[in-house]
């Protein structure tokens, strides 16, 4: 059985693309709404669901909070990936800091890993809207990922990078 996200269409929450844009624990400036840091948000339950739904091939949606926790699934899937060789933490940061820089493709845009999933923007401005929450939701759980891809002393945690070679939903990216 697939894991859900606990947010289920909360009053309030605007959109952009058909995706929610959740409050985040986080101290990088964007267009999320900031939460509580004692509050679990999105990218916790990615990062605490990956290890059991990168093994399922469907996915079963039962909200729009679920499109998101799919996207950081596979996002966390592609930086394990990038993480993969890299034997240190500094190198590990280093990788991770390049992914982010890579350019964040949108729906109805070339690269976007799930043209179905997510409606296309309707305008400019949405696009830019839902393009910065998403390079915000990836440098956020690219910080929390490394914080759990590598022990205290530096070393990877074979626990993670064992996952790096599983595919998610059959998806094979770079």
């Amino acid at each position: 059985m697939v894991y859900h996200s606990s947010f289920v269409d909360e009053e309030g929450i605007s959109k952009a693309c058909g995706c929610p844009l959740l409050p985040l624990k986080s101290h990088i400036r964007g267009p999320a709404p900031v939460s509580e840091q004692d509050t679990t948000d999105i990218v916790d339950e990615a990062i605490t669901f990956f290890r059991a739904n990168v093994f399922f091939k469907n996915f079963d949606i039962k909200s729009s909070s679920d499109k998101l926790l799919i996207y950081l699934t596979l996002y966390i899937n592609i930086a394990l990936k990038r993480l993969e060789g890299c034997r240190t933490l500094a190198e590990g940061t280093k990788a991770i800091i390049n992914l982010g820089l890579e350019n964040v493709p949108v729906p109805g845009e070339a690269g976007f890993p799930f043209p179905g999933l997510f409606s296309p923007a309707q305008s400019q401005k949405e696009a830019e809207l839902f393009r910065n929450y998403l390079k915000q939701i990836r440098e956020e759980t690219s910080g929390r990922l490394l914080s759990v891809a590598y022990r205290p002393n530096g070393t990877p945690n074979k626990w993670w990078s064992a996952f790096s070679k599983r595919k998610f939903m059959n998806m094979v990216l770079p």
